[in-house]
This record gives structure tokens, sequence and C-alpha cells, in this order.
């Protein structure tokens, strides 16, 4: 298994840290504090073409692999650009978009895939419900049909994107019959649907750009061309997000600890105490290494997930739990060890490490609890 990157690769890379630097990370911190999405932002990630990067060209991608995928999804947590933003950019591309299109008629591609990578239009996905979370077999919501389409009724919870979101891909249930986790499909809902509603934003603790919020669905017609993909495999469908969720949707977590160990290292040279800098303590230097060995234990993980799928192998369900359980967990410690080497600064909105250490402890959380990870590592061993 080879995770040597292509000189392109490479230079892609640095094109994105010096784009995201740019454009986007003078922003990151008012948009943070206020709990504001940044649109703008969000138009220049659809302009210089993140959004749509693995997409074909004719429905406005560049048809980068899965790597490349990752590799700039990495690149803008490294320049520092807030969690809330790369959260909302991640469920937009490859919870919603990649979605239609693996899975769309070719009539769905066309009409969403072109306005979603270019970034006309946001998407989210509907699936975590208010008794559904990381049991989705309890999933509740429901798709009678009904003449030449179906009616939905339910709502969903914590869905990123959701007050914001233009096109929405919802599961929901049309049979019960077979066990807990067949009979579901996946719908693509867009706003102003009537019957169809967001609640209002949720003010969290972390990635505070991203708006979230729950989905309300009251007798919502749905026409039957908006069935997306089979009836009855949507359980299926939203399985394979599970590939993006722990590769490239994790990536940004890691560029997040290049970004803080930078940071920390610099201000341990920087920060005088008792006649000398910090960084010559010991104390200090242990907590740069955990950094650093977080890095370099996590990446191979992130990168040999995206590098079998490019290789067109099945997802090893217990490799990717093992992955998102380490970048989950794993990561809170680098985080936290940045903030004690900044010491009270560290504690401060002025300071980035403290953003980056509210955004991380989203990180075992979201996408599939740690403890679902341990349920999902034991029963596949």
């Amino acid at each position: 298994m080879d995770f040597s990157f292509t000189a392109e690769q490479l230079l892609f890379k640095e094109q994105v840290l010096k784009f995201a630097r740019k454009e986007i990370v003078p922003r990151c911190r008012e948009h943070d504090l206020k709990g504001e999405f940044d649109y703008a932002s969000f138009r220049k990630l659809g302009e210089f073409g993140i959004l749509g990067l693995h997409f074909p060209e004719e429905f406005g991608g560049s048809g980068a692999d899965v790597v490349t995928s990752v590799l700039a999804a990495e690149a803008l947590g490294e320049a520092g650009v807030d969690g809330g933003l790369t959260l909302s950019y991640g469920a937009h591309t490859y919870l919603c978009a990649d979605t239609i299109f693996r899975h769309g008629t070719a009539a769905q591609r066309k009409k969403y895939v072109p306005r979603l990578a270019a970034g006309d239009w946001i998407g989210c996905m509907g699936l975590t419900e208010p008794g559904a979370g990381s049991d989705v077999s309890a999933l509740a919501t429901r798709a009678v049909k009904e003449g030449d389409g179906y009616i939905l009724n339910g709502s969903k919870m914590f869905i990123t994107n959701g007050p914001i979101a233009d096109v929405a891909v919802v599961y929901a249930r049309t049979s019960s019959a077979g066990e807990r986790h067949e009979g579901l499909s996946a719908f693509i809902v867009e706003k102003g649907t009537p019957g169809f509603s967001a609640g209002n934003k949720l003010n969290k603790m972390g990635v505070r750009s991203s708006y979230t919020s729950a989905l309300f669905f009251e007798d919502c017609a749905v026409p039957a061309e908006n069935l997306l993909g089979q009836e009855g495999l949507g359980f299926l469908m939203a399985m394979e997000t599970v590939e993006w969720d722990r590769s490239t949707l994790m990536a940004p977590f890691i560029g997040a600890m290049h970004f803080i160990l930078e940071k920390s290292c610099r201000y341990a040279r920087e920060r005088v105490q008792f006649g000398r800098p910090i960084a010559e303590f010991q104390a200090v230097k242990h907590k740069l290494a955990d950094i650093r060995i977080f890095l370099e234990a996590v990446r191979p993980l992130i990168y040999r997930i995206a590098w079998c799928k490019d290789q067109g192998r099945p997802l090893n369900h217990l490799e990717a739990a093992v992955a998102k359980l380490f970048v989950g967990d794993w990561s809170l410690v680098p985080t936290n060890n940045a903030v004690l080497i900044h010491g009270g600064y560290g504690y401060c909105h002025e300071y980035d490490v403290e953003r980056i250490f509210r955004d991380s402890r989203l990180a075992p959380i979201g996408g599939g609890t740690s403890e679902v990870q341990k349920m999902i590592i034991s029963r596949l061993m």
C-alpha cells in the first residue's frame, strides 16, 4: 500500500494552503465568535473548486481522486480554517452532493450536482433524529406512497447546514417489513417544499460558524422523481457515507493538529519564564512531542481508507471504525496540550488554540460516537 503523494498532489495542497490563508482564515475568528455562517467563504470554496473537487468535469468538478480530496480537506485545517466551515463543506459535498451523484438519475445529477459543486446551492443530509442517532435502524420518519409521490412525516435533529440548505437528502421509512434497518429510502427535498421546514440554529460549544438545526416534515409532499436510488436501499446508501466520514470529513481535524503544533512550537520558543524559553522545559517538550506523535499515528489511518477507496476496494469497516475512534478520542489530547502550553492565553478567544480545542470536542461525537466505534470493532473481531 503506497501512501506517497505525487508532485501534483503536493503542489495542489500548497495551492489550497495559500488560498485558504489569504481568502478565508482572516474572517474565521469573527464568524466563530459571532456564531455566523460565512457565506462569502463558502462561495470561495466553490469558486476554487473544492466543493466539487472529486466530481467529473461535466458536473463542475475536477475529477480528483479521493486521496487528493483528503489532502485538500487536511490543508484547510492546516491553514487554520475553522472547524465550522470545514464541517459545513464536508456535509454539503460528501453527505449530500456525493449521494445524489452516486445514486441519482441522470436528470437528478444534472439538476443538483453542478449547483452544489459551484456553491450556488447549499446541501445537507437528514438522517439523525431525536430518537435515532447512532442507532440508524430506529429511524421513525415515514414516507407513504400516495398518488404520484410520497408524503413525508417526521423530524430530524442535529442537521449540519439544516437552516440554510437549499437541498436535503432525507432518509425515511417506506416499509416496516423485514429487519429494522430495512425499508429505509432516501429522498431529495428542496427548500420551499410545502410541509418542509427547519428549526432555529443551535448555539453550540464549537464549530460555531456551522449552522445546525432540526428539520420538520408535516405532510410534506415529495414527487416520485425525487426518490433517490431504489426504494428500500436507503440504509446501504447512508452507510456508504461512512467512507467519506472516516476519511475526508476527519481530515480537517488532522490538519488542525498541524496548525496547533506550529502555533505551540512558536509560542514555546518565544514565551520566556524563569529566564529561558518554556520550550526548554521537559514538560513542554513532552506536550509538543505528544502532538507530533498523534499526527504520525493518525495520518496513515485516514489515507489508507482514501487509498482503498481509490483502488475500488470495499471499505474495511473495522479499519474505518479504528480510524474514527482514534481521531475522535485522541485529538482531544493534542488540543488540550496546546491550550496548556499557551497557559492563560490559551484560554482566550484571541488565540486560535482555544477555538480548535472547542471544535475538536465534536470529533468523538459526530458521525458515530466512540462508544459505537468500539462496538463495531469488537463485533468485527
